[in-house]
């Protein structure tokens, strides 16, 4: 599908959607099969009407060996694998205050944190940026606060 757009993607209707994560309405991350092209950290995105798409990446077009048209076989659930940093976790274990506020956050927003943590070079860097995190969910400040307040103190 995709012919105005120019993107390839499989519809998923509202029926299936509702039985891979009940009630959710926004987009979501799945993993699963497209036949027998393991497939991760998809995402499905709201189409409307109740209906998602899951879009097909040039990989996948690659992997499944499919033409416009052509049927796949699809096997969907949730991937609610997180990828966050276990150094600030352990961190956030002693801050009850900062982990209530890092809990509730987006998933994808806690994923950011924590690839901004996992992206330093250094340990220093590191412990710094974990430091900064902590501080800014005990006072339930965005990152972009947060930044600012770091820039701040820097002058």
């Amino acid at each position: 599908m995709g012919e105005k757009t120019g993107w390839t993607y499989i519809t998923v209707p509202s029926k299936t959607a509702w039985q891979i994560n009940p009630g959710k309405k926004t987009s979501y991350r799945v993993k699963g099969k497209l036949d027998e092209l393991a497939v991760s950290k998809a995402a499905l995105i709201p189409f409307g009407g109740g209906d998602f798409i899951l879009p097909v990446n040039a990989s996948m077009r690659k992997g499944l060996r499919k033409r416009a048209g052509d049927e796949v076989v699809v096997f969907l659930e949730p991937d609610d694998e997180l990828e966050i940093s276990a150094d600030l976790l352990s961190c956030l274990e002693d801050e009850p205050v900062a982990k209530s506020y890092f809990t509730s956050l987006p998933l994808s927003h806690q994923r950011y944190y924590s690839r901004w943590i996992e992206s330093a070079k250094t340990a220093i860097t590191k412990t710094k940026r974990i430091s900064q995190a902590i501080s800014a969910f005990s006072q339930k400040l965005s990152y972009a606060e947060m930044m600012r307040m770091n820039k701040d103190k820097g002058r």
